[in-house]
């Protein structure tokens, strides 16, 4: 029977092994006692089982306060956990039950993060994945050998749709390939949705009459779950060809059911990605969490990027961005790299990932330019066309004026 294995970072006062037994044990068959029913046979068909154990260094202060604890030693290790299918099948929720579940409260863990999943053949038969990914989205926007550059709606709440539909127009015909509602705003008072969907599209539409190139804008259309269907097929009756949906605040299966329709590239949006990763030794890791939600369908999804203005390190990026672009049960997503992005982070980005299958956002590094909208989006080409070529910021600058315009406002940064 397959298995899934899950790799977990930890840290106990107890023997490594032990705390990884009681791992096993709590998401399987086990309790903290015998109890009738719990037979051999039955252990041996469900319960999960340790595969490696690799030991670390270890702590004199736990990770994780606790009442419960005595001072001591605190191990730490890599644990790998594997659970027959059988257990929980194709469904997400119950698979994401059994590898983070009740771990996160146990006493005989001061520190558990879950690092890595492995996910047997046969998932690509029971999950469609992103029905776009990279190469969809870049035949959506035409755009190729080169990363798409995006933005997005700033303020974030206030403008009308008329207010909104205006900036999208400029921005148009500065050739973004890429604009999306910021994660705030859904159906609010001064934008009701239905109302910016139709003001904004007739712009894009009539821009692609123009010159045959469609805007990708990512309508944010995250609600309960009806309404969020029900906005799903506004943005597709409209014409619009992605919409976005904060991960965290849905949830998968009602991320997957929205996924499942398949006729819009979905943002996938990780806001509160702190909550979940920011401590060292709790939550979960980025490689991991990717795969649940390309399994889900989603066709684009957060990493940050190289310098951001967040408290993500430049080595936690990369390592997001590859893992975006692994191979995964045949079906690929596109990595958005955003979080103060301007120009001047394109060289170092392409040097460490030598990759141009990103969107790459910029807000204020686009709206800001002192050339204008234009002149922004003109910018970031110009600093990618650069850092494929091996060039550094200096050379950049140097061959183009408007990416020299953005190194003299926001190098200072």
């Amino acid at each position: 029977m397959e298995r899934i294995t899950a790799t977990y970072y930890i840290e106990t006062p107890l023997d490594i092994e032990k705390a990884a037994q009681v791992l096993a044990g709590e998401q399987s068959s086990g309790t903290f006692i015998a109890v009738p029913g719990e037979t051999e046979e039955l252990k041996q068909r469900f319960a999960a089982r340790v595969e490696f154990i690799e030991r670390l260094d270890s702590s004199s202060e736990p990770s994780i306060p606790s009442v419960k604890l005595k001072p001591g030693t605190y191990q730490r290790a890599m644990v790998k956990v594997s659970w027959s299918i059988e257990n929980f099948g194709y469904n997400l929720p119950v698979l994401v039950s059994t590898l983070q579940g009740n771990l996160y409260e146990l006493t005989q863990f001061t520190g558990l993060k879950l690092m890595d999943i492995e996910f047997p053949a046969s998932f690509a038969n029971a999950y469609k994945g992103p029905r776009f990914g990279i190469e969809g989205c870049r035949k959506l926007t035409n755009v190729y050998e080169r990363p798409l550059i995006g933005t997005i709606i700033k303020p974030s709440i206030g403008m009308s749709p008329e207010q909104t539909a205006t900036l999208v127009k400029t921005l148009a015909e500065a050739g973004i390939d890429f604009i999306k509602d910021d994660e705030l705003l859904g159906s609010s008072a001064n934008s009701p949705f239905a109302k910016r969907v139709d003001t904004i599209m007739d712009v894009i539409n009539a821009q692609a009459d123009k010159t045959g190139k469609k805007v990708m804008y990512a309508f944010n259309i995250s609600d309960e779950m009806d309404q969020m269907q029900r906005n799903y097929e506004k943005v597709v009756n409209a014409g619009g060809t992605s919409a976005m949906i904060s991960l965290n605040s849905v949830g998968l299966a009602g991320v997957k059911k929205i996924c499942d329709n398949g006729q819009l590239a979905i943002h996938g949006h990780r806001n509160g990605w702190g909550m979940l990763n920011r401590h060292p030794l709790l939550g979960i890791e980025f490689p991991a969490y990717q795969k649940l939600w390309r399994l889900s369908g989603v066709d684009q999804i957060h990493v940050n990027g190289i310098q951001n203005k967040f408290w993500e390190s430049d080595d936690s990026v990369v390592t997001s961005i590859e893992a975006c672009l692994k191979p995964f049960l045949g079906g690929s997503v596109l990595p958005v790299v955003s979080s103060g992005q301007w120009g001047g982070q394109a060289p170092e980005t392409y040097r460490r990932t030598k990759t141009v299958d990103l969107l790459y956002m910029a807000g204020g590094g686009i709206m800001a330019h002192p050339d204008g909208t234009t002149g922004g989006v003109l910018a970031l080409q110009q600093a990618w066309q650069g850092a494929v070529e091996g060039l550094s910021i200096e050379q950049i600058a140097a061959k183009h004026p408007e990416f020299n315009s953005s190194v003299r406002l926001f190098g200072k940064k």
